[in-house]
């Protein structure tokens, strides 16, 4: 049996902006009406700092199966590779079939940056321009592009572990946005501090972005961390926030943004919001003032990835 396969290329070229976004509201509203199911990441530990994991879901409404395969290895890019790679599996609900594999990396790539802009179209200020992004690599390339989509962003200030990282961020992408003004920081707080939104795509364990840093209003993107003994976000900055994950049994099982301050009893159980799919289908109210800080934790949810794969392979 010849397997069908979407190579990266095919899904940078074929997967667009405007697609992906579309095709994440629709999961989200696949779970709101309870048409999708998604079951919570398997890990195996490979190594210090590696591991696989296992993603099923299933999403009734597009007779669709599967499940993402993938490896973490987050020392890639010293060998020029990327940290993740993997496939996504897409079986028919009819017979069973497998009907294709998609490159899990580049679905990845471009479906993470979509969901939080469905996130940050609802939760940020509309008149939101000035973006921080905490580190450099594909996930800030993408969420650049996403935030563009959903807001009219005038200026970016980037702030990565070294200055060398932050400045070949901008000269990557500066000639795309010539209506930007890029500015590269040394510090944590001078990229944050008056920051619209904040997206924070980084590899850290332990918090990049603090509480005291963050003025009234602004919106928050926590991509980077998905496991509960890690984080991105201090808990101050968790604890002043209206808190949104894209999942409830996701972020009970594998946020440490939100677990590690609920173990200090900074917050409680009662401290997430609501997850997407009752935010998208507008079941649950977003920003309230013109001052709250909102942050959407983004675990990553196979469904995501199932949704683009069966497109793809559909399309």
């Amino acid at each position: 049996m010849e397997i069908k396969y979407i190579s990266p290329r095919q899904v940078y070229e074929k997967l667009t902006m405007e697609k992906c976004i579309g095709l994440m509201k629709g999961v989200f509203m696949a779970f709101a009406q309870d048409k999708a199911q998604n079951r919570l990441r398997s890990v195996l530990p490979v190594d210090s700092g590696k591991l696989m994991g296992i993603m099923p879901s299933l999403l009734e409404d597009r007779g669709a199966v599967g499940a993402k395969l993938i490896t973490v290895f987050h020392e890639n890019y010293k060998k020029g590779l990327p940290s993740h790679q993997g496939v996504v599996a897409v079986f028919s609900t009819e017979d069973g079939s497998l009907k294709g594999l998609c490159d899990g990396s580049a679905i990845t790539a471009v479906r993470t940056g979509a969901v939080s802009a469905v996130a940050t179209d609802i939760l940020a200020d509309r008149q939101a321009s000035s973006l921080c992004l905490m580190g450099g690599g594909v996930q800030a390339d993408m969420h650049l592009r996403r935030m563009k989509a959903v807001r009219d962003i005038k200026s970016v200030t980037v702030w990565c572990p070294t200055m060398e990282e932050s400045r070949a961020f901008i000269e990557r992408n500066e000639k795309n946005y010539p209506d930007i003004t890029f500015t590269p920081c040394r510090e944590g707080r001078q990229a944050a501090e008056n920051a619209d939104i904040i997206c924070t795509v980084t590899a850290s364990h332990t918090p990049v972005l603090l509480g005291d840093w963050v003025k009234k209003g602004a919106h928050i993107n926590a991509v980077g961390a998905c496991a509960a003994k890690d984080r991105e976000l201090d808990s101050a900055c968790v604890a002043a926030s209206r808190f949104f994950c894209d999942s409830f049994n996701s972020c009970r099982a594998e946020s440490g943004d939100y677990l590690i301050p609920l173990s200090e009893g900074v917050i409680g159980d009662d401290h997430v919001v609501c997850d997407m799919a009752r935010l998208v289908s507008g079941k649950c109210k977003g920003r309230q003032t013109a001052e709250d800080i909102t942050v959407f934790e983004a675990l990553g949810l196979a469904a995501e990835d199932l949704a683009c794969a069966h497109w793809l392979l559909e399309n």
